[in-house]
């Protein structure tokens, strides 16, 4: 590219966007699939005794339902970025709606555990591809000057669709007397819990009919004059627009498509800096945050608190998890990326070490003792709060920064999928674990937060204020 071209292309990317609120618009109609995404992973939290005293299954068979989406959740995001390269961001957007819909009429209306079980995964597939082509797609239309503003859009959704999904349960369940499996329109409460999600679900189909294909999308399948309107229309009218379009057809000419063989070397059969990653995108897991968002209803049951009461405890700790959410993206480029995990590692570790103390005092009759079920509640509350300012935000961030160039596509997939993976690690035996000693169940999650300490400390590297050619 020309030394002018370059010239004009920085101009372009200082330039204010002409429409703000449409731009606006079109990422917070792209961050749905980011709502959806939260609210499909938490929606479950509310159904899970209602499938239990429905199929009459014990807890390793309930585990499996309630993991199985998160199969779904790994194909649906191997598959998204190269489908998406092929048909275009709004037609995937189109069929994760699509998927969503239809796991959510499903999942309200099973015959049996299998087909409940077909519709999770059909969900997670939905997950899956919304969780990679949102935050693509919004990188891809924000003017650069907004990017990392509008980039957040994607995690806010998430949170504020667990958020959302915990209040529609609690209302549910109070219409229903506080009985999970009461009939409310013809069908079980907790049917309907799974079947509210059609809302916004079809609300994220119709959006994606009334907002622009990707400008880099359309120029790599020759449409330069549809993406010139777009770009026009999100970055402003006063730019240039053949130096933004050469300057995005250069950097895709540059860009080298990573593989998984790339990313073999060193001692261990991958490259060190993978090893990280992955570390990261496990302990982020194994500290057992997914168990506050898809059992806490059972959990605060088990523990003698009324139904009603602990639906509502589950949505008070999904607006912790938004303030949280909120602290960190203050945050995180203020004071760094390693700090705030520091931070949130500790003050997780003592969390979990009070739950685990607390639960340790659980009669035969599965209560607690006052004194012991104030501090669960506080400290179940100050986990979230913890992971949320910290490890919720700051992995993501790590990851998206902390690998080379050349690898990070493929670095990024084998990181993703070693989430997911631990994620159904923790959720598949969370039931079971919990039968066999909940007090110990919470002392094994304590120590990951506790180790996850020296792990940053050793090998993560600060990637605060770094630019992204600068990774090695």
């Amino acid at each position: 590219m020309t030394s002018t071209a370059m010239a004009q292309g920085a101009e372009g990317r200082k330039a204010q966007p002409d429409h703000l609120g449409h731009v606006i618009f079109i990422t917070a109609a792209a961050a749905m699939g980011g709502f959806l995404f939260g609210y499909d992973s938490s929606v479950i939290n509310g159904a899970v005794e209602g499938i239990r005293g429905k199929y009459g299954i014990g807890s390793a068979a309930l585990a499996q339902v309630i993991a199985i989406a998160l199969i779904g959740c790994a194909i649906g995001a191997a598959t998204a970025g190269r489908l998406a390269d092929r048909i275009g961001r709004i037609r995937v957007m189109q069929i994760s709606a699509t998927l969503f819909t239809l796991s959510a009429v499903g999942s309200a209306l099973p015959f049996a555990l299998w087909d409940l079980a077909l519709w999770r995964v059909l969900g997670g597939i939905a997950i899956g591809m919304a969780s990679v082509i949102g935050p693509a797609y919004i990188a891809e239309v924000s003017p650069p000057a907004y990017r990392g503003r509008l980039g957040s859009f994607q995690q806010a959704a998430i949170v504020v669709g667990i958020a959302i999904s915990q209040l529609v349960n609690w209302g549910i369940l109070n219409l229903a007397d506080g009985d999970q499996r009461g009939k409310l329109m013809g069908i079980e409460a907790w049917q309907l819990m799974l079947g509210v999600m059609v809302v916004p679900a079809v609300l994220y189909g119709l959006l994606s009919f009334v907002i622009p294909e990707s400008p880099r999308f359309l120029i790599s399948v020759g449409r330069v004059e549809k993406a010139k309107s777009v770009l026009a229309d999100v970055e402003g009218k006063g730019i240039d627009l053949d130096a933004r379009v050469a300057e995005i057809e250069d950097a895709m000419r540059s860009e080298h498509k990573s593989t998984f063989k790339d990313l073999i070397g060193g001692k261990a059969g991958l490259l060190p800096i993978v090893w990280i990653g992955i570390g990261l995108s496990v302990f982020q897991q194994l500290v057992g945050i997914n168990v506050a968002f898809y059992y806490s209803a059972t959990l605060w049951q088990s523990v003698g608190i009324d139904p009603s009461d602990s639906f509502l405890y589950s949505f008070t700790t999904s607006i912790i998890n938004i303030v949280g959410t909120v602290i960190a993206m203050i945050f995180v480029d203020r004071i760094g990326r390693k700090p705030l995990a520091i931070v949130g590692s500790a003050g997780m570790a003592v969390s979990l070490a009070l739950e685990a103390w607390a639960f340790s005092s659980q009669a035969a009759d599965g209560s607690l003792p006052t004194a012991q079920g104030t501090v669960a509640l506080i400290a179940a509350h100050a986990f979230v709060l913890f992971f949320a300012l910290s490890w919720g935000v700051v992995v993501w961030v790590f990851l998206g920064e902390m690998f080379p160039n050349r690898i990070r596509a493929a670095a990024l997939g084998v990181a993703a999928s070693a989430q997911w993976i631990a994620n159904w690690a923790i959720t598949a035996s969370f039931p079971s674990l919990s039968e066999w000693n909940l007090s110990g169940t919470y002392i094994i999650y304590t120590v990951f937060a506790v180790l996850s300490i020296p792990f940053v400390l050793k090998y993560v590297k600060e990637t605060k204020g770094k630019a992204l050619e600068e990774m090695g």
